[in-house]
């Protein structure tokens, strides 16, 4: 299928055609964009969030999720690499349209999307109360926050506690970077992707 020669496709199109792909596709809206693979720091994070994160929902009725699923947010479909839903999630749902807190893990090639596209979207998504956004080289995150009619950003370094009140949980930021080692040298060969995220 030649994208490029594409008309702009239709959410219920796309939804429909990503179905017998076997890649992983976001939606900007217009026409799919391909996921890439990432790197072992973006890995370790993630596996991170779900350990920490999902590990202190246990028992209670939210849930976190990985980046199997795919959320519907202001007309767009968005892998986020972590995300946390409060209402029940059918076993053969493949969408999920009302996350409450979204994680993304920055990298080069996807930080501009992260940082403006995707949070316009999730401010633009009544139900998100909050939007992560994980450094990959450095123990760093930025939050964005629903504070009534406000979404506001705060930046969050080394030694700052995450706490994300709507979902009761708290925790230190540097937990989520368990296993990173920000020393090691760099052996990524060029050219090689570093981030699981959208190719350019």
């Amino acid at each position: 299928m030649n994208l490029a020669l594409r008309q702009p496709m239709r959410l219920e199109e796309f939804l429909s055609w990503e179905e017998h792909q076997e890649q992983k596709y976001e939606f900007d809206g217009l026409q799919p964009v391909a996921m890439t693979g990432g790197t072992a720091a973006h890995a370790f994070i993630q596996r991170n969030l779900a350990i920490s994160v999902g590990g202190r929902l246990r028992g209670k009725p939210c849930d976190f999720i990985g980046s199997d699923l795919k959320v519907m947010v202001a007309g767009r479909i968005r892998y986020p690499d972590g995300f946390v839903v409060c209402t029940p999630v059918a076993p053969r749902s493949t969408v999920v349209h009302d996350p409450v807190v979204v994680f993304e893990v920055l990298s080069n090639s996807t930080a501009s999307t992260d940082r403006i596209t995707k949070n316009h979207e999730y401010a633009s998504t009544p139900s998100v109360q909050s939007y992560v956004m994980l450094e990959q080289d450095r123990i760093g995150a930025t939050i964005f926050t629903r504070a009534g009619d406000d979404w506001v950003g705060h930046v969050l370094l080394d030694d700052a506690v995450l706490s994300l009140p709507e979902i009761g949980v708290s925790l230190a930021l540097a937990e989520l970077y368990d296993g990173v080692d920000f020393s090691a040298a760099e052996t990524e060969m060029p050219g090689a992707a570093d981030s699981a995220g959208p190719s350019p």
